[in-house]
């Protein structure tokens, strides 16, 4: 089947904006299309049984697209700021929303119902920066079907084992409480490593999370935001590095051995932020996006070694979302968006 890449950008203001040819040519949803064209959209979910629909996490709550009719759906859920929208991928119908202030609430229905779910130690307010903490990552354990990991800036790490109900604290090591994202990865030999990234650097895990070690990056700064396996399970690993949020430098980190050892993988042009996140698919993991902070955008057709910048820019990006889609899936209505051309 003829496939066509998909790829979403969240905005701090600008709310969502659209490319279906990989990121030649965009479009930005307008306000009629059920979401306000101003808002900021923290993060994109979506699941390979329900292509025709895409979860959002926004300021103003948790919004539903539909492909074929080009409209958001506001889903009620009791948080708000909703940094954090995440589906199991085994189960469809099961999702975790994380919020600003730091608070996590699920469904098992799809949406229609909620549950708040109660972490111990999980505080709203931090002293450190005298703000609100968030949450920044919800992952589902690839080896554990039943265990969710959930990372919150300024709050540290937190695990559960049965679905959410009961949660433990896994910040023993940590040298900074301000994690920004985590990966599991299984090696060959079946040790299980874990990373989290920080303000202050790249964290290491052998047993589980219940211990971590600081762990050097060869790199002028040891702010780490996102850390992404490449999908096709052999040891790749994508590491984002820079000079601060949002910062005027950046780098793309990538390791061929599990995260043991990094080089700097050259993106074209002036990176003009912190490299902030890749975006990548199951399907064509091949196949990647990868963004700064300050919105530019690149695309990778060899597996992250070689890297294109898109000719769009972007105010402020905070999240980056790519799905391979069947031609022809929107019945667009094109009243409903502004159209940007390439330059």
């Amino acid at each position: 089947m003829n496939l066509q890449p998909h790829v979403y950008v969240g905005t701090a203001g600008h709310s969502a904006w659209f490319s279906e040819d990989g990121g030649l040519n965009w479009v930005h949803p307008n306000s009629h299309s059920g979401m306000y064209l101003e808002a900021r959209v923290w993060s994109f979910a979506s699941h390979l049984e329900h292509p025709d629909w895409l979860l959002a996490g926004t300021d103003m709550g948790l919004f539903q697209w539909h492909e074929a009719s080009a409209r958001w759906t506001a889903i009620a859920s009791p948080l708000q700021d909703v940094w954090v929208a995440a589906i199991h991928p085994q189960d469809p119908q099961l999702w975790f929303v994380g919020s600003r202030p730091a608070g996590i609430c699920r469904s098992r229905d799809g949406g229609k119902t909620w549950q708040a779910l109660q972490v111990p130690g999980l505080q709203q307010f931090s002293t450190i920066n005298m703000g609100a903490t968030r949450v920044t990552q919800i992952l589902f354990d690839p080896l554990d079907v039943h265990t969710v990991w959930l990372s919150v800036e300024i709050g540290g790490i937190f695990v559960s084992h049965d679905d959410g109900d009961t949660w433990h604290a896994r910040d023993q090591g940590l040298i900074s409480a301000d994690v920004h994202g985590i990966a599991i990865l299984d090696q060959p030999n079946h040790q299980r490593l874990m990373y989290a990234t920080t303000n202050q650097g790249l964290h290491r895990s052998t047993d589980g999370g219940l211990h971590w070690e600081f762990q050097a990056i060869d790199s002028p700064w040891q702010y780490t935001r996102a850390i992404v396996p490449r999908l096709d399970h052999t040891g790749v690993v994508f590491l984002t590095n820079g000079n601060g949020p949002p910062g005027n430098r950046g780098r793309l980190l990538i390791s061929e051995d599990y995260g043991a050892h990094w080089q700097e993988v050259l993106l074209p042009g002036t990176v003009n932020s912190t490299v902030w996140t890749v975006a990548t698919h199951p399907l064509q993991p091949m196949h990647l996006w990868a963004c700064t902070n300050l919105g530019q955008v690149f695309a990778s057709q060899d597996g992250g070694w070689h890297w294109e910048r898109l000719p769009q820019e972007f105010g402020e990006i905070r999240a980056l979302h790519w799905r391979p889609l069947r031609p022809g899936i929107r019945q667009q209505d094109h009243s409903l968006t502004r159209r940007i051309e390439p330059v």
